[in-house]
């Protein structure tokens, strides 16, 4: 055992609290309304121009409103500092002034809000992002993508693209577009020229000649083409829906379907095992879309005790179906094997057992009267639910393998070409020393691959 030397306790001196913030001052200028920007500034300094500036009779808030005419930062460069704003309050970046510094230290001179000039603006320049001096990576692993795009009038194309090549079954123009769509969301500035495309990976000559039609017209003439094809619109509609793939949509194209009220008015159509127990409970198939809202929710449990996770779904089950909540099931059993990991498949599914379900999600409890009289009004709506149940001991690589598809995928392929090593929803296998690393946690893989920590909410990819 290695014991750390204690070390003498050294008392911090406390920050002392920022002074005057109740002090009530004087406004003469009520047509500039101040915001500092305290990122790059430091906390100490803005507290000193705020006080400067509320001595000489400006208004200057503390936190960002709507009543903010004037934003001013010190050393922000302009796609930083935007996508900032917006992460802290501020959506409509256009009804407000963002200035430099010097505007702030001239205004404090002259005693006055001095006139704003073009050299005190903030601007990336005409409809094009600034620069970045840091690179954008290849990898989904290695970018921080929330749910905030900047550029969804390019992604809402490509990903058209991306799915009308999966319906011809061109996996690589697919893959081509679902990757050029990920490094747009990861952006926190929007490309408003052809220049911005210059240092961005993953974007090949068919993906530029969409962003430069959207660019130039405003929309791009062959997504359109697809929207308005009708073999694609009921494709969509079909595949959209649980249990429905690619191979059943065509199949009932072909015989002339077009919509699920001919699909359920239409007697040879055999339904598969989850279709005909939809209809059978009375769920709406157009209730358990899963593309639209986000797909499914997922759940993983897990227990104290390896060994006991498969008896850990079947309680679960049961006492869904004692709440009356469960529609539909469908139950997995485990096919672990540890002699068979790492997969050597990117899109292998693991090995855990798992559970499909279908539920009801009430939007209010039912009174005893209508319980009573058999009310068929329907006061709830059906929700895709999956749950999976590894061991403790593999619990982090599942819930990493869970969060985010096009993220993980990204990070597998990071493993294998960049670390020689091998990651699946089981465990992380290192080919040059040829042997399995040990995780409890999610950061304690980030950390096995040498990659800085992003949080699930920044897997967005």
């Amino acid at each position: 055992m290695i014991h750390t030397p204690i070390q003498p306790q050294v008392k911090k001196r406390k920050r002392q609290p920022e002074q005057n913030l109740q002090v009530q001052h004087e406004v003469k200028f009520r047509d500039a309304t101040i915001y500092l920007v305290e990122r790059k500034m430091g906390s100490s300094r803005r507290t000193f121009l705020t006080n400067l500036a509320r001595n000489k009779g400006f208004c200057v808030q503390n936190d960002l409103s709507n009543e903010v005419t004037h934003v001013v930062a010190e050393d922000n460069e302009a796609q930083e500092l935007q996508a900032w704003l917006h992460n802290h309050g501020l959506k409509d970046q256009a009804s407000v002034q963002l200035l430099d510094i010097t505007w702030f230290t001239e205004s404090m001179a002259a005693g006055r809000p001095v006139v704003v000039e073009s050299r005190h603006r903030i601007q990336v320049g005409k409809n094009c992002l600034q620069p970045s001096s840091q690179k954008v990576s290849q990898y989904a692993c290695q970018r921080r993508t929330t749910i905030i795009n900047c550029n969804k009038i390019f992604t809402d194309a490509f990903e058209v693209l991306a799915e009308h090549a999966e319906f011809n079954e061109n996996a690589g123009r697919c893959l081509a577009f679902m990757r050029a769509t990920s490094v747009l969301r990861s952006l926190s500035g929007a490309v408003g020229c052809f220049r911005d495309l210059e240092s961005l990976p993953c974007l090949g000559d068919q993906t530029k000649a969409v962003i430069e039609d959207i660019l130039e017209t405003g929309r791009s003439f062959k997504v359109q083409e697809i929207l308005d094809d009708e073999k694609y619109r009921v494709l969509k509609l079909f595949t959209s829906v649980f249990g429905i793939g690619l191979k059943t949509a065509e199949k009932w194209y072909r015989k002339g379907l077009r919509t699920f009220e001919e699909v359920h008015a239409d007697n040879s159509v055999i339904l598969n095992r989850r279709q005909e127990a939809g209809k059978k409970k009375n769920i709406k198939w157009m209730d358990i879309l899963g593309k639209e809202f986000g797909h499914d929710v997922d759940f993983i449990l897990t227990t104290p005790e390896s060994g006991k996770e498969e008896s850990l779904l079947v309680g679960v089950i049961k006492k869904l179906h004692t709440k009356g909540l469960l529609l539909y099931h469908e139950l997995h059993p485990a096919t672990f094997d540890v002699t068979k990991l790492p997969s050597r498949k990117f899109e292998a599914m693991d090995h855990y057992p798992k559970c499909f379900l279908i539920l009801k999600l009430r939007s209010k409890p039912l009174d005893d009267s209508a319980q009573a009289d058999g009310a068929s009004q329907r006061d709830w709506r059906a929700v895709r639910v999956d749950l999976v149940a590894p061991p403790i001991s593999h619990f982090a690589f599942a819930l990493l393998g869970w969060t985010g598809s096009r993220f993980e995928r990204d990070l597998r392929r990071f493993a294998q070409h960049e670390r020689k090593m091998l990651l699946d929803n089981h465990a992380l296998y290192d080919k040059t020393k040829q042997i399995f690393l040990l995780a409890k946690t999610e950061e304690e893989i980030f950390a096995h691959l040498g990659l800085e920590y992003i949080e699930p909410w920044e897997r967005n990819a």
